[in-house]
């Protein structure tokens, strides 16, 4: 089924321990819609300006994503700088240029309204709000969220999760936004405001799954070589939600742990070059043979996926 994206299109300057990149494709709804369209036809919505590259544009309504929702306002596309440490840790900001994603005001065309599978990525909440308030009796509606937003709209952040199905965060979010001590009274805590399932994010350490019987906890993909975090939260949610939408169960538990290793998959291609490098040609042939290897590899005998 098709998925709906609604987040930021951006031109990233990028520097890692293994480089720089300048002014290269980001942003998250353009790392989860490269990410999903080798699953299922995505429809993105967000803004850019007049300088953003027309060849950009093109390349990516060759990857089965519907372009009709990002629309052209006035004035430059968001621009976003960030420096990585030795360690490929926390991203240190060093320029943000909003643009016109300042003003921007999510509103889907007509035929995507009632698209059955919808992601709303980490734009402000008030927005992601206007977006639900647009859709039509959606199979399911998953949610992100930044720490931006949980410190200055906690009880708006709140009320979005409490009409979403799925809620991905990472760690650090996940204890913010719940004030509670450890991940485990946090993920509690997050499905007590209404959502199914918690997708707690662990970085290199990869991902717990909440709401279930007993919590799920699956290990990164195993990269010999990372060069690049950047988009890889928003990667690993196109692989997640990409497989889900693919899938005929009414988001089973058993559903959403395949699901984690789909997005622990997916983000392993993001973190292999700079920027959308990776994501630029990858198939879903690709993805299932990495798929292959990371279900066969020791550390996930006993997983049971």
């Amino acid at each position: 089924m098709a998925l709906l994206v609604v987040g930021s299109v951006a031109l990233d300057t990028i520097t890692t321990p293994a480089g720089k990149v300048e002014e290269t494709l980001g942003g998250s709804a353009i790392y989860f819609s490269l990410g999903a369209s080798c699953y299922d036809v995505v429809k993105a919505v967000g803004v850019v300006g007049p300088d953003f590259p027309v060849s950009e544009k093109r390349f990516l309504a060759e990857r089965r994503i519907d372009i009709r929702g990002i629309t052209t306002g006035q004035g430059p596309t968001f621009r976003w700088e960030g420096v990585y440490g030795p360690d490929f840790g926390d991203v240190r900001t060093v320029r943000t240029e909003l643009g016109v994603f300042a003003s921007f005001r999510p509103r889907l065309p007509e035929d995507y309204v009632s698209t059955p599978c919808i992601f709303l990525a980490n734009i402000d909440p008030a927005l992601q709000l206007e977006v639900l308030q647009q859709v039509r009796n959606p199979r399911w509606v998953a949610v992100d969220t930044m720490k931006l937003w949980i410190d200055q709209q906690r009880d708006r952040v709140l009320e979005v999760f409490g009409r979403a199905d799925i809620v991905i965060v990472n760690s650090s979010e996940a204890l913010m936004i719940s004030r509670m001590p450890n991940l485990f009274e946090a993920a509690s805590f997050i499905l007590k405001t209404g959502p199914r399932y918690a997708v707690v994010k662990l970085g290199p350490a990869g991902a717990m799954i909440f709401g279930g019987t007993v919590p799920f906890i699956l290990p990164a993909y195993p990269l010999e070589r990372v060069v690049d975090p950047t988009g890889a939260g928003d990667t690993f949610a196109s692989g997640l939600l990409g497989y889900l939408a693919g899938s005929d169960s009414d988001l089973d538990f058993d559903s959403i742990r395949k699901g984690l290793a789909y997005g622990a998959v997916n983000a392993s291609f993001a973190c292999s070059g700079f920027g959308v490098e990776m994501l630029r040609e990858v198939t879903r042939e690709d993805i299932d043979r990495r798929m292959e290897y990371y279900l066969s590899s020791n550390q996930l005998k006993e997983c049971r996926i």
